[in-house]
């Protein structure tokens, strides 16, 4: 019953509420990373969602468009500003997905949104578990690690949540979360700007080959072209809308 109704009302109503609140807040950031930026205020991208339909998620941009002679854009650490960093630090900049959260996309607590072309990398099971929940601002692994954790361990507590999401756990994960983001902990992953991509972890890990890091990279293209279609990422198992809008029966794990 929480999984299915009141946890979708309650990140109705609480959405709701702090965006009243926020707007002012939303205006004075926007106004300011517009003057060290430029525009947009807003990143979007496209991510997938729950039972894999795709979806725009905002956050405050923390980048700027600075390319290279050729026109290709500059690595992230040198687009990545003082201002960015402060943004991501704080956690500010995630804080436009309320309207996701409010609009239904996504939820205050569940799995990390990630790349198209980091779930297509997923394994089937891993993908359909992971996904069959709206994903979160923050989740079970953001409080076990955040950026520092493996791609396994993410992918291994972000399963976890699903097999045993309840309100005590969302409650537990949403006041760690705070802890969290006090300490600054995990913001960025050691030697990187941002998270490594999946397909180059597996790659590394000899998971994969260079012909299928190759083709599916080049699928994920294709993928993010097509908005509001229901896919299943991983291995070309087919599945109905219908299959796909049924969540899982998990069984809780007995440890």
């Amino acid at each position: 019953m929480y999984r299915n109704f009141f946890k979708r009302l309650l990140d109705i109503i609480a959405s709701f509420i702090l965006l009243v609140f926020l707007l002012f807040p939303f205006m004075i950031i926007g106004i300011i990373i517009r003057a060290k930026l430029g525009g947009p205020v807003f990143f979007k991208q496209r991510r997938p969602g729950k039972n894999n339909r795709i979806f725009h998620m905002y956050k405050f941009r923390t980048m700027t468009n600075e390319r290279d002679e050729n026109g290709n854009l500059l690595p992230d650490k040198d687009r990545l500003t003082k201002l960015g960093k402060f943004l991501r630090k704080s956690s500010i900049d995630e804080l436009p997905q309320i309207i996701n959260i409010l609009i239904g996309d996504m939820s205050f607590i569940g799995p990390r949104p990630k790349l198209i072309k980091d779930v297509i990398f997923m394994k089937n099971d891993e993908c359909l578990i992971r996904q069959a929940v709206r994903p979160g601002i923050s989740g079970w692994a953001q409080i076990h690690g955040r950026n520092e954790s493996t791609w396994y361990q993410v992918l291994e507590r972000d399963i976890y949540y699903v097999k045993h999401v309840s309100f005590f756990l969302d409650v537990k994960i949403f006041f760690k979360t705070i802890g969290v983001i006090l300490s600054q902990k995990g913001i960025n992953t050691p030697g990187a700007a941002t998270h490594f991509l999946y397909a180059d972890v597996l790659l590394n890990d000899k998971k994969i080959t260079k012909e299928e890091h190759k083709r599916l990279n080049a699928e994920a293209i294709e993928i993010e072209k097509d908005l509001n279609k229901v896919y299943v990422f991983g291995n070309k198992t087919k599945f109905s809308k219908d299959q796909l809008k049924k969540e899982p029966k998990i069984k809780k794990d007995k440890s």
